[in-house]
């Protein structure tokens, strides 16, 4: 069942990703160029129905969530390997999927390219867990735990505050 569910809200997924367009070249670069925040908007409402949603089923008590161990060398490092590809190649790992599964097959390339660096990741695991990792390395952070208030109280700010940039970008026709 589980898989099932996986499945299809996979396939919605990519059905918003195709609606909202955001699985086009000229968006992407847009986005990168901040002349365009359609992808901005809808990642950061991915980001919102996502924390409302995994945080009401751990609180009715149907999954068990927390935070994996921040590192912030991991995150530098990961960050500006992601943004350096997206920048170069114009689409995020994600978006390339989707974009292939609209028939631009100039994405080949870049899925090769991203399944080369998941073997190469995969190789240099253990040197990046003995050398990358312990550099920064917070332990198990969230928002919430850092401020010591409610989750929800958190999720409602980041609710909030999308609610007014999503208008400040409108009203600037980003």
């Amino acid at each position: 069942m589980t898989l099932i569910i996986g499945l299809i809200t996979g396939v919605l997924f990519g059905v918003f990703l195709q609606q909202a367009e955001v699985l086009r070249f000229e968006k992407q670069v847009a986005a990168m160029r901040l002349k365009d925040m359609t992808i901005v908007k809808f990642m950061l409402s991915t980001i919102v129905v996502g924390a409302i949603g995994i945080h009401l089923l751990q609180d009715l008590g149907a999954v068990s969530f927390a935070p994996r161990a921040l590192s912030l060398g991991s995150q530098v490092i990961g960050g500006l390997l992601f943004g350096a590809g997206w920048a170069i190649i114009g689409y995020c790992p994600g978006t390339s999927i989707g974009a292939l599964g609209e028939g631009r097959f100039g994405v080949l390339w870049p899925i090769a390219g991203m399944l080369v660096g998941g073997i190469v990741f995969a190789l240099l695991y253990p040197f990046i867990q003995l050398n990358i990792q312990p550099i920064g390395a917070l332990g198990n952070l969230s928002l919430h735990g850092v401020l010591g208030i409610n989750h929800w109280i958190v999720i409602i700010a980041l609710a909030a505050g999308s609610f007014f940039l999503f208008r400040f970008f409108e009203k600037r026709g980003l």
